[in-house]
């Protein structure tokens, strides 16, 4: 399960830098940030 939290986090990394370096959507982007970072404090609480 945490491998899947972490690949998420990391898609969702990658498209938010695609985003705000090539496309320039606008605040939707950011929403990608934010769910990376949740699914990362996610994984690493449910890891302690």
């Amino acid at each position: 399960m945490r491998s899947i939290l972490y690949m998420i986090a990391v898609l969702l990394v990658i498209g938010w830098l695609l985003g705000v370096f090539v496309y320039s959507i606008g605040g939707l982007i950011h929403i990608l940030i934010v769910l990376a970072i949740i699914s990362l404090l996610l994984a690493v609480i449910r890891r302690a």
